[in-house]
């Protein structure tokens, strides 16, 4: 006798991963949206040299990416023990308080010190993961954490323009303000409509016991450290190519105008892709297996990247973007759907706050190790770079799915 699809233990989880998922796109808008107008800005509170507006936007725009990674495992432990849905009021209402500020700031100490305070009091798109992953059915898994992947990284499409278009019409500081309140109607919706099963009280608070939970009840430790390591490498081969794609689309077009619209175009593209294959691969790792899915994407990526070093026009390499970002659409998703299928639920905050960590670390360095390998050796050196990561991700892949890392012999909860 074939047993029922056992029933989802949140049953509210559809709903609040659409809250979730409209909270980290106004998140996400109002952390992107800076980029066009943060020079502005440095120009306006008294900077004048031009190297030095350079030098202080590039420090307040890390800013926000440092503290976010030192504090993502921190929040995500806290989540576990004392609710996620908690640590996403927190967020959202600390980051619509700390984005209004910035409009505020009287010079560029101000701006640095606040764009600080914006990672350390953030965390929202990286909460809402880790909800996301804990209440949804581990068979539906990936496909819930590929549509939020999806607003997360349509959100990073949408802040660039939505920046630009706002600090044309309203003014940079205006700007800001307006984009605290956007973040606060996210704040609103998660109060008001994310559930969260209320905690049932640990039977070690009763008996006096230390709780579970933590690094030391993660199971299989190695396999989750190679999965982390994985997030990160991977996340230094997505982005890496970034900072580079401007000057390849002027060395491919031979010319400097229209090149900023050009490269917009290159990365939007690879967005776009990203969004809509991101669902799409998700169901099909639930299906077929999140490794096998991660593998092939990694296959497929590898290959789409080192022929990008050689396209001969714009208009092929902007079609090898977007097809790159269909095939990454399905790595996030993938890997942390493998890691919270290892992970106890006492567990799964902190961890994935590490993954946090991880792609932070990707996301900072990537970019760094592609602008020195360009300017050393040509702007097609940084994609073949980029695809022999990718071949060192796909190796790690293959070799976890030999040894059956994610077929535990017991359950984990």
């Amino acid at each position: 006798m074939t047993s029922p699809t056992p029933e989802p233990r949140h049953p509210h989880w559809r709903r609040n991963l659409l809250v979730v998922s409209l909270g980290s796109f106004t998140t996400i808008v109002g952390m992107t949206l800076i980029l066009p107008i943060l020079p502005l800005y440095v120009r306006d509170l008294g900077v004048t040299d031009p190297a030095a507006i350079t030098t202080w936007s590039g420090i307040a725009y890390g800013a926000t990416f440092l503290t976010a990674a030192l504090t993502a495992p921190l929040w995500g432990h806290l989540g576990d023990r004392y609710g996620r849905k908690s640590m996403l009021i927190r967020a959202s209402l600390g980051m619509s308080v700390a984005m209004s500020l910035l409009g505020l700031a009287h010079d560029v100490y101000q701006l640095v010190a606040l764009r600080l305070l914006v990672g350390l009091l953030g965390g929202y798109s990286s909460g809402s993961m880790i909800l996301v992953a804990a209440q949804a059915p581990k068979h539906r898994s990936a496909w819930a954490l590929g549509v939020l992947s999806s607003a997360i990284m349509a959100g990073n499409v949408a802040g660039p323009l939505i920046g630009g278009t706002l600090g044309e019409t309203l003014g940079v500081q205006r700007a800001f303000l307006a984009t605290g309140a956007l973040i606060f109607v996210g704040f609103l919706g998660t109060a008001c409509f994310v559930h969260e099963p209320r905690r049932p009280v640990p039977s070690q608070k009763l008996t006096g016991a230390k709780p579970r939970g933590g690094w030391r009840a993660v199971p299989h430790k190695p396999t989750v450290l190679a999965l982390l390591g994985l997030s990160a490498l991977l996340l230094v081969a997505t982005i890496s190519v970034e900072p580079i794609i401007t000057v390849h689309v002027e060395r491919l077009t031979g010319t400097r105008d229209g090149v900023a619209l050009a490269a917009a175009l290159a990365f939007s593209l690879t967005a776009l892709g990203t969004v809509i294959s991101g669902p799409a691969l998700g169901r099909l790792a639930d299906r077929r297996g999140h490794l096998n899915v991660l593998a092939v994407s990694l296959a497929a990526a590898t290959v789409l990247l080192a022929l990008q070093a050689y396209a001969p026009s714009l208009w092929a390499f902007a079609g090898l973007r977007f097809l790159t970002g269909v095939a990454l659409g399905g790595v996030t998703p993938a890997v942390v759907a493998s890691l919270r299928r290892l992970v106890p639920d006492a567990s799964v905050g902190l961890v994935l706050g590490y993954n946090v960590s991880a792609q932070y670390v990707g996301q900072v360095s990537g970019p760094v190790l592609a602008g020195w390998l360009g300017g050393l050796a040509g702007t097609g050196s940084v994609f073949l770079a980029t695809a022999a990561l990718t071949v060192i991700g796909l190796a790690a892949v293959l070799a976890l799915r030999r040894r059956g890392a994610l077929a535990p012999s017991k359950p984990l909860n």
